[in-house]
């Protein structure tokens, strides 16, 4: 299992992009596998729709949000190793070809470091300025991910579907992975995790406790074996909400995942069976960019004492 880190890309006390340039860096030179982004079009003021309820404020994280491929691609230039992440772009706010192009170029500029991290969308507001019914969602990521494929193929591109069309075409840049970008996409209901195990090469949950994890890691890879696939050939990275905190908090006051490095590293140890491709944490709420830092190397340093992930290795 690796570890990775979740740019201080949205709405939090450490959030610029001085902070994330350094926050990208010290995972490099820790020993962090990966750094993530994600994508919000927009923070809507009348608040959102809830299930059985009145609409209700977003939590004020979502007032800011660095596009994620643009933020990724000055990342890929201020680093040399560690992979490049979205959990997640939605990719129903978008066109399969632009997208897999931002994606390819990303991949260019990187070396081949970037992952495709793909959501379906929520919220009705963002759905409304992009243009796209909601009852897209299903089919129409489906279609998306083959189109994407397909731009990432040989020439001449071609795709045909219900929702996207490409013509006959020369599209380049691809990307330098060959066969293309790891596509995951971020899933957490039955039908979500059925749909990721037939299309995707991995899956992008949040962790919510290790019962749910257990129990999401099982169906997926049941659904993988179901559709004639290898489980063991697709990913799972796991995205982690919680604080990482300078002293160990209450087991009643900590979230899943979150706390003090040693207690994380505890939670991480009762993960080893599920053999996740990796898990990041986010950052941006300590008390400044230098305490950031102090977690991250307290994190990881309890990680490798508790044998979760291996030793550094020599550059």
């Amino acid at each position: 299992m690796e570890l990775g880190v979740a740019l201080p890309t949205y709405n939090s006390p450490n959030t610029s992009v001085e902070a994330i340039v350094r926050i990208a860096q010290a995972a490099e030179r820790l020993g962090y596998g990966s750094v993530w982004t994600y994508e919000r079009l927009l923070y809507p003021t009348a608040g959102v729709a809830q299930p059985g309820g009145p609409r209700q404020p977003l939590p004020e994280v979502y007032k800011v949000a660095y596009d994620p491929i643009a933020t990724l691609a000055f990342v890929a230039a201020k680093t040399q190793r560690v992979r490049l992440g979205t959990s997640v772009v939605d990719a129903l706010f978008h066109t399969p070809v632009v997208l897999a192009k931002r994606f390819a170029t990303l991949d260019q500029v990187s070396g081949g470091r970037a992952i495709a991290g793909l959501g379906q969308g929520w919220m009705d507001q963002e759905f409304a300025t992009a243009g796209v019914p909601k009852a897209r969602r299903g089919t129409g990521l489906d279609e998306f991910v083959a189109a994407m494929r397909a731009t990432w193929g040989p020439d001449p591109v071609h795709y045909a579907g219900r929702f996207y069309r490409i013509p006959k075409s020369i599209v380049n840049p691809k990307p330098v992975q060959a066969g293309g970008l790891p596509i995951l996409v971020g899933a957490m209901t039955p039908a979500g995790i059925q749909r990721t195990a037939r299309i995707a090469d991995g899956i992008n949950p949040i962790a919510i406790s290790q019962e749910q994890l257990e129990g999401m890691v099982g169906a997926f890879r049941g659904a993988a074996q179901a559709a004639g696939r290898d489980p063991a050939r697709l990913q799972i990275h796991v995205r982690v909400n919680g604080v990482i905190s300078a002293k160990p908090l209450p087991e009643e006051q900590r979230s899943y995942l979150g706390g003090a490095a040693d207690q994380i590293a505890a939670d991480l140890a009762r993960l080893r069976p599920l053999n996740l491709t990796s898990i990041f944490f986010q950052t941006g709420f300590a008390a400044s960019v230098d305490d950031e830092e102090r977690r991250l190397e307290e994190l990881m340093q309890a990680a490798r004492a508790a044998e979760v992930v291996g030793p550094p290795v020599a550059t």
